[in-house]
């Protein structure tokens, strides 16, 4: 093997800069808090925001369909109306899924951000004025137009950070997605409490808040870099991928990460980015999407959504006042962030294979005994408490992995020119799914009673299962070594290492300890 020319040692990082110590540069964290204050956040807080001012809302609809026909409105009516309300949510998200692929391609993963934030003021303008308008038509439509949002951030987001980050800490900055939903989440419930916009006179101002996020990210966003492999491996932009580079890592030299992403180029260079029908015929593929939709499946049918359907009534039952329940769920926002983030500084140490395993083990466990806690708490006095621990072990449990690296896999599975595909299917499924556990669960409780959580118990055990026997440890690898690793489950021979591809291995051994020409080298990527 030829050997690589060796810069100069005085224009090389460091020698003390090792993967151990790989720093996260200003750059880096701004765009990762920013693209994801404008895209998880606000997903985040829309699925917790229409909680408070449902009361409202739907006396607003009432109110305004009496003053148009002048007759009463049968209450079915208003629950239908109200219905919709809540899931078109999740319509919107398909839709918006559904345009990732062809957005992707004409503005790339920094374009399409800032494009989407248009979709969250309009939203948030419609849902402010619908009321003085008086039409319930606007909310309705504002809701759908918000979920459009929310399906392009959810696959356009984790992709950018994936692609932005060092491997070393792709996890960490990956979990910014999760993290902020989190907060977004626990943000709409605080702005919901009756003191601060929860009110009669105030509930529409809940809504005027989603501008805020999407404002600010409009504002920092065109003044951070679009993604190196992006520009390089699509674009073929090398002058602004060296620049990219350069501002992600803060640092001069990145000949080192150039010629890592040009080795994948040059592996796929005939082919060019592939359609989704493309990916589902796939053989080399096929069980990297395979896993990508069984986890993200699970992320929705997993039974979180569904717990929040019990904490209310738990917590009366335990005999708290119905004005005090809204602070007590305040502790569930809370648990949720504070999981999310210690995943996020864990995961790099952990694996995102132990914390998904783990993180769906225990909610098959707390679930469990939760059913159990349920079907005794009318027959012992201090029962109900146990229960709601049981919710709050759920909710850390969610938040630990199958919160979050859902996501991050959808990334890291595939390579470049697959990517907007299977995130594209992924967006897909995670909304239909959405929309099936709002749309069952309510009969399943009907049906099943307090054992309707053993139906999650199931789909929990199930996923770790899969996950144990077909997940490799992807922390730390290349997106085309993690493609590798699938090589022989997906029955094609491992793809011959090209003479640039063994270069770039060449200097990640110098990277991890061994000393070339008297000073350490490392690729971020």
């Amino acid at each position: 093997m030829d050997k690589l020319q060796t810069p100069d040692p005085t224009e090389q990082r460091g020698s003390d800069e090792t993967p151990a110590k790989q720093r996260v540069t200003s750059c880096l964290l701004c765009a990762a808090f920013f693209g994801a204050l404008g895209s998880s956040f606000l997903y985040g807080y829309n699925l917790s925001v229409v909680n408070a001012p449902a009361p409202y809302i739907k006396a607003f609809y009432n109110r305004t369909l009496m003053e148009r026909y002048n007759e009463p409105v049968r209450a079915e009516t208003i629950t239908l109306l109200w219905s919709i309300t809540v899931s078109i949510f999740a319509i919107g998200g398909l839709f918006g899924a559904l345009a990732v692929s062809w957005l992707l391609k004409i503005l790339g993963r920094k374009g399409t951000l800032l494009l989407n934030n248009i979709f969250a003021v309009i939203a948030a303008l419609l849902l402010t004025f619908g009321e003085r308008a008086q039409s319930f038509e606007m909310l309705i439509i504002g809701r759908f137009i918000m979920g459009v949002d929310s399906g392009i951030a959810l696959s356009v987001l984790p992709m950018y950070l994936g692609e932005i980050s060092p491997r070393y800490i792709r996890g960490s900055i990956g979990q910014f997605n999760s993290i902020l939903i989190c907060l977004g989440v626990f943000f709409g419930q605080v702005l919901g409490l009756p003191e601060l916009l929860g009110q009669e006179s105030k509930w529409n101002y809940l809504f005027s808040f989603l501008a805020l996020p999407a404002v600010l990210q409009l504002c920092v966003m065109p003044f951070l870099p679009e993604s190196p492999r992006y520009l390089l491996i699509e674009k073929r932009d090398q002058a602004a991928t060296e620049k990219a580079f350069q501002r992600f890592l803060e640092k001069k030299d990145v000949s080192l990460e150039l010629e890592e992403v040009h080795a994948e180029a040059r592996a796929q260079e005939t082919l060019h980015t592939v359609s989704v029908l493309h990916l589902l015929r796939s053989r080399p593929v096929r069980w990297q999407l395979i896993t990508v939709l069984v986890t993200m499946t699970s992320y929705q049918l997993c039974g979180l959504n569904a717990i929040w359907y019990y904490t209310s009534g738990i917590l009366q039952e335990a005999g708290i006042a119905k004005n005090i329940v809204p602070y007590i769920t305040l502790s569930t926002g809370g648990v949720e962030t504070f999981s999310a983030i210690i995943s996020g500084l864990v995961i790099e140490r952990i694996g995102r294979k132990p914390l998904l395993i783990f993180g769906f083990s225990a909610m098959a466990v707390f679930f469990s005994l939760l059913t159990v806690f349920l079907n005794f708490q009318d027959r012992v006095a201090w029962m109900p408490y146990l229960s709601y621990v049981c919710i709050l072990g759920v909710i850390a449990s969610f938040c630990s992995g199958p919160g979050g690296i859902p996501f991050i896999l959808t990334g890291e599975l595939f390579e470049q020119s697959y990517r907007p595909a299977a995130f594209m299917i992924a967006g897909i499924v995670n909304w239909l799914s959405n929309f099936a556990v709002g749309l069952l669960f309510p009969f399943i409780q009907e049906t099943l009673k307090t054992f309707s959580f053993l139906v999650f118990v199931g789909v929990c055990v199930l996923a770790s299962i899969y996950l144990f026997f077909i997940l490799p440890e992807t922390k730390s690898k290349t997106f085309m070594d993690i493609s590798q690793s699938f090589a022989k489950i997906n029955k094609v021979p491992i793809p011959a290492t090209t003479h640039e591809m063994k270069l770039v291995l060449c200097i990640e051994q110098d990277m991890n300890g061994e000393v070339q020409n008297g000073f350490k080298v490392e690729s971020s990527f």
